[in-house]
């Protein structure tokens, strides 16, 4: 899969990460949920949490990509939790602090599935060609400052010049200008665009919002 990603005509990489490096734990999801029940004690049945909880990850993830900001990981729990009845008032900042802590926890325990075949060696071979890369993702339940902690356990962080999470930014791709904080970032200011290329698979916020851009754009599609 990754030998159709042209390394010879581009001088920077730009890597998503869901579903093109990663996908989740198999375990995860699950545990979360029943993490989420527990913790803010939901009177409703697990399968009702487990399903409210998609809705709402899956609506955010529409809204970030359609509006182009980023809706935070904080608002998300209060949407489901409004959603399960659960007394908004009785929260605060930081008991949902507490909660990301243990959800972070969890998420490095049953940390996340390299998807991508052989990527130490193919981030080697880009580095070694004198290249650099980046990570370009939108996020949700997840914040970049876990994906660091969790790249840097697998090995991964050594290859990566620099991060770019929506989060951190307020801005999701496909907004041109999450693209654009790519270029600012590159070391070389006076690269060609289309020198550029980001991997990912999303046709639209990948793909489409790369080449939009005036990127090169390689669209990933796994057998998962």
């Amino acid at each position: 899969m990754k030998t159709d990603i042209d390394i010879q005509n581009h001088d920077h990489f730009s890597f998503d990460l869901w579903l093109t490096l990663i996908k989740s734990h198999p375990e995860f999801k699950a545990k979360r949920v029943e993490l989420f029940s527990s913790f803010f004690d939901v009177k409703k049945p697990i399968e009702e949490v487990a399903k409210t909880v998609k809705y709402y990850d899956d609506l955010c993830n529409n809204i970030n990509e359609v509006i182009g900001g980023n809706v935070d990981t904080f608002e998300i729990y209060l949407l489901i939790l409004g959603s399960l009845n659960v007394d908004l008032k009785q929260l605060n900042k930081e008991i949902l602090n507490e909660f990301y802590q243990k959800s972070e926890d969890l998420f490095l325990e049953y940390k996340p599935v390299v998807i991508f075949e052989n990527l130490h060696q193919f981030f080697d071979e880009i580095k070694n060609q004198g290249k650099s890369i980046n990570i370009l993702s939108n996020t949700g339940f997840i914040k970049g400052k876990t994906m660091r902690k969790f790249l840097m356990n697998e090995n991964l962080d050594q290859y990566i010049d620099f991060h770019i999470y929506s989060d951190e930014i307020n801005c999701s791709k496909p907004n041109p200008m999450i693209f654009q904080e790519v270029k600012n970032l590159v070391k070389n200011k006076d690269l060609e665009l289309e020198k550029i290329l980001h991997v990912g698979d999303n046709p639209i916020a990948d793909y489409k919002g790369a080449k939009d851009f005036g990127f090169s754009a390689h669209l990933l599609k796994h057998k998962i």
